[in-house]
């Protein structure tokens, strides 16, 4: 029942039996196969057909949900088990906002010296992207804003606060406004990303628009443009401090109190020992405001 439900979980999330076979390595017929017996276990159609995969049916959706719970549970129950012979080992899942990824080591470093036979994947992701791979069990834990957007069902650990910069060429030094900001040829993050749309916001909130020259989720290509002497950027300060800034460009502090980031997991009681450890990892190390 539980490798039937994990097949299920893959077709669910690549919306295609080819690609969902791929995925699993096994054969399309297997996993139709597979599938059907789930179906005739549960007594539901769980998935609509006809030429192709046509999504699931609300039966199959209320499955869905089962499936992440008992297959979570399951793989939780072997990890412990596991780790209580060999200690926290494992390959742990870390998706992490791109304006995070500075400071990420704080977090990995203290965890990874505290388990040596463990290891990370450090994976970048939107928070949206953050958010529903945890729930499908795809990632194991996530760095995202904590106080900016709703973060659904986790449970959160405060790691920093995001505060945020103007990066520009000039000589001027010294704290600049948003809306000052928002007078030069912006370079700014996609849409998509969550820095973004908090950028956005706080535009607004000074009365002026984000109207972007320049957008892409690259941070080497906003500087790229930066470097030009033609553009400026808003960035968090932590990356402008983390990112080798082109010669004559300055970062100026951008006034307000900035956006808590932290560490969220799945709420499941009792986590897995690497989540477990991780969340351990996350209280010892040390918070400060930029």
């Amino acid at each position: 029942m539980i490798e039937k439900l994990s097949m299920f979980m893959v077709l669910a999330r690549e919306g295609h039996f080819g690609r969902a076979a791929e995925a699993l390595g096994i054969t399309q017929p297997t996993l139709s196969s597979a599938i059907k017996s789930l179906e005739d276990q549960l007594g539901v159609q769980l998935v609509r057909r006809g030429s192709r995969y046509q999504g699931l049916t609300p039966e199959g959706e209320r499955v869905l949900i089962w499936s992440r719970r008992i297959v979570g549970d399951a793989r939780n129950m072997q990890a412990e088990m596991q780790a209580s012979r060999k200690g926290v080992t494992g390959l742990l899942r870390l998706g992490v906002i791109p304006t995070a990824m500075p400071r990420i080591a704080e977090l990995t470093g203290q965890f990874l010296r505290r388990h040596p036979n463990a290891r990370v994947s450090i994976l970048s992701r939107s928070s949206d992207e953050i958010r529903e791979q945890i729930e499908a069990l795809e990632l194991d834990a996530g760095v995202t804003y904590l106080d900016s957007e709703p973060l659904g069902r986790v449970q959160s650990v405060a790691l920093y606060r995001e505060t945020y910069c103007l990066i520009a060429r000039g000589d001027v030094e010294g704290p600049v406004g948003w809306a000052e900001a928002a007078q030069l040829p912006l370079c700014l993050l996609t849409p998509d990303m969550q820095n973004r749309r908090i950028v956005t916001r706080h535009l607004m909130a000074a009365g002026a628009e984000a109207l972007p020259r320049v957008e892409s989720t690259s941070m080497l290509a906003i500087l790229a443009h930066v470097a030009t002497g033609d553009w400026a950027a808003i960035l968090p300060r932590a990356l402008a401090r983390g990112l080798p800034l082109p010669e004559g460009v300055r970062a100026r502090d951008l006034s307000g109190e900035g956006h808590m980031v932290g560490l969220v997991t799945a709420p499941r009681e009792p986590h897995p020992p690497l989540v477990d450890a991780l969340l351990r990892s996350a209280g010892l190390i040390e918070k400060f405001d930029q």
